[in-house]
């Protein structure tokens, strides 16, 4: 835990804050702070800076805090992502929360299982939960706006165009003639498909939307390895 989230109802009056549960068992026995110390804090869609430990005992921590530094830059990628298996879904909830993606979307196609979408990692709060330790990993406060569509071709036809407005819309694939290249700065709206990628039905009608189609290189991934590539070629 590279920083300690905090939530407006943490504020007991001013700058003072209580903390209990899992961050407060995280600062007494791993961080193991003197009164005085100060830690990495930071509000959860807001602003970064420093707590001073003010109190301690064996199930609640006070912090006096002082947030004045703006959160990282966000990734330049917006990530359109057939819904994984669920175990793997929470790891990549985790990893676009590292690299700072302001925006996830999970659809259906055709070879996503029905089954996936009634599993209980979709729920709110498990989410926010797999979203928050990525944040807790990569010091950031800001968390990814992430949306279910569960229908793919209403979701292509309807949604696409307006969630890749003014960016370039690149579908990642084995087939592509092309390797995704790194371009610094450049936005893009990034499909990436389901284990067996996918059809061809679906990648036609991307490309009718204007999606151009783009590999990895010839090494075929997983796909939280595959999210894992195309964000780290282009971190902001």
């Amino acid at each position: 835990m590279n920083i300690i989230l905090l939530r407006e109802s943490d504020w007991t009056g001013g700058q003072s804050v209580r903390l209990t549960e899992y961050r407060a068992q995280h600062i007494i026995n791993v961080i193991q702070p003197a009164l005085g110390q100060s830690l990495r804090v930071g509000l959860i869609n807001g602003h970064k800076g420093i707590g001073t430990v003010t109190a301690i005992d064996p199930t609640t921590v006070q912090l006096e805090v002082a947030l004045t530094e703006a959160p990282p830059a966000r990734h330049s990628t917006r990530l359109v992502l057939a819904l994984p298996r669920p175990k793997m879904l929470r790891r990549i909830l985790r990893t676009v929360a590292e690299f700072g993606v302001d925006e996830l979307h999970l659809i259906h196609s055709y070879r996503v299982e029905k089954s996936f979408w009634q599993s209980p990692y979709l729920q709110k709060s498990k989410v926010e939960a797999a979203l928050i330790h990525g944040l807790e990993r990569a010091g950031d406060t800001i968390l990814p706006v992430v949306t279910e569509h569960r229908r793919f071709k209403p979701f292509m036809e309807d949604s696409l165009s307006s969630i890749a407005a003014e960016r370039d819309l690149v579908i990642a694939h084995p087939s592509g003639e092309h390797r995704l290249q790194t371009e610094d700065g450049k936005k893009r709206c990034l499909l990436v498909g389901p284990e067996g990628g996918f059809i061809d039905y679906e990648i036609d009608l991307a490309q009718s939307l204007g999606a151009t189609v783009a590999h990895l290189g010839n090494r075929i991934m997983s796909v939280d390895t595959a999210v894992c590539a195309v964000l780290a070629r282009d971190l902001y």
